[in-house]
């Protein structure tokens, strides 16, 4: 057993590997942050070799020491995050983004052209729904929304020229799960009398549970996005994205982030390695105590029709939230998203909706009306008119996508603030 293998995850998350190719440094307990674009050649013979290296498939970039040469194409700060998150997710190699849907745009680009096939759960952020549709088809890209919920509908709707099923799970904000496992044995079948050059992969966005509470790649998915935004960053200071997959893919990754320009500053980079990665675990295991708390309180509340929590007994996909949404130490994780519904018809729920999200707006202090989530405050915002606002009415109802609906992200506050915060709001509307 090697010595980072003799420690759990926590304390490498905290630390990072014993040692590292990606910088040359011993007694620094913090990484350096660089601050430069360029990076000195101390030859033209050694600028030719880190342009023959960067990606080349043939460097092992886990044991050779790289040759930085500018800063959209890789340095330290962000060579050291993507070791770290592709230890969390347990993935052969990380490749860093400046934004989650430049992560997002990464993992899908890399396997489609025109006249390919992509497959989509309809409850998805809204964003990804606009790239998926408004620009993916100016490219000759087709794609469908099938309910992944059945996977006999996914079986079906597989065509030869597809080559991404795309999804998440928890979905953004309905919270449904698709079944890792099931949908990775399918799309493995499929793949079976395919060339390579054919072969379907699974992208899946973990965003919503993080790391902490659900490792995808080890159940059979084959890439993993992350907005490192969110749960990751975890102060909302910072931005980026990621994408966690097979090693063979990291060339194509690379490229595709040169050419692209969506390469992460380094000093979010190092922020998100010396302030999120490290306190991830203890805030998803306060947020999602108080998650619980919460969830229950709302199901009991005269004016919500449906909580949507995995951490209750009554969510529709418990069996399965339980089987796949755990821990580093394998325990229930069910994360910090909350989706609750107002009553009555669409209408009458979407006022009550804005009325809600209106007096959290000017009334509470540990509640905000603010998009983002996964943050060390809890957030409130009204999907429908805001995150997922790219989705025509028609899509919003084809993901369940209630107009009545309020996305919830529990934080750090004391859950008796957030609590009378919220009862006060749900009593003035």
């Amino acid at each position: 057993m090697g010595r980072d293998e003799a420690y759990r995850d926590r304390s490498v998350l905290i630390h990072g590997k014993f040692t590292s190719e990606k910088w040359d440094f011993q007694d620094h307990i913090l990484p350096p942050i660089t601050s430069t674009v360029s990076f000195r050649l101390r030859s033209a013979e050694r600028g030719a070799q880190g342009f023959q290296q960067f990606a080349n498939p043939e460097f092992d970039r886990e044991t050779g020491h790289p040759i930085y040469i500018y800063d959209r194409l890789e340095e330290p700060c962000t060579g050291l995050l993507e070791e770290t998150l592709a230890f969390a997710e347990k993935g052969e190699c990380a490749v860093s983004f400046g934004s989650g849907m430049a992560a997002i745009s990464a993992a899908i680009g890399i396997h489609v052209k025109s006249g390919d096939h992509l497959l989509y759960h309809p409850a998805i952020y809204g964003c990804t729904y606009s790239h998926i549709n408004n620009w993916l088809t100016r490219f000759g890209v087709e794609s469908t929304p099938i309910r992944m919920l059945c996977l006999e509908e996914v079986d079906q709707a597989i065509r030869p020229e597809t080559r991404v099923v795309y999804f998440e799970s928890p979905c953004n904000p309905t919270m449904e799960l698709v079944d890792l496992e099931g949908l990775a044995r399918l799309v493995k079948r499929h793949n079976e009398d395919r060339p390579d050059s054919e072969r379907i992969v699974t992208v899946v966005d973990n965003t919503f549970a993080s790391p902490y509470a659900q490792r995808p790649l080890t159940m059979g998915i084959d890439y993993v996005v992350h907005s490192l935004t969110k749960h990751i960053s975890g102060f909302g200071a910072t931005m980026g994205g990621v994408v966690i997959g097979p090693a063979a893919s990291e060339p194509a990754l690379l490229l595709y982030r040169k050419d692209f320009g969506g390469s992460i500053a380094p000093d979010a980079a190092w922020h998100i390695l010396v302030y999120g990665i490290p306190s991830l675990a203890v805030r998803m295991e306060r947020q999602q105590a108080t998650a619980l708390h919460v969830a229950e309180f709302l199901s009991l509340h005269p004016k919500i029709g449906r909580v949507y929590y995995p951490g209750l007994d009554s969510f529709p996909q418990r069996e399965l939230a339980m089987k796949q949404m755990r821990d580093i130490d394998g325990d229930f994780a069910p994360g910090s998203m909350i989706f609750f519904e107002m009553k009555g018809t669409h209408e009458k729920a979407y006022h009550t909706a804005m009325k809600v999200c209106d007096h959290l707006a000017s009334q509470a202090l540990s509640v905000t009306l603010a998009v983002s989530l996964g943050q060390i405050r809890t957030l409130v915002e009204h999907p429908a008119s805001m995150t997922h606002a790219a989705l025509p009415p028609a899509a919003q109802a084809a993901a369940g996508l209630s107009p009545g609906g309020i996305r919830l992200s529990i934080g750090l506050e004391d859950e008796r603030d957030i609590l009378r915060d919220l009862e006060q709001a749900l009593e003035s509307a």
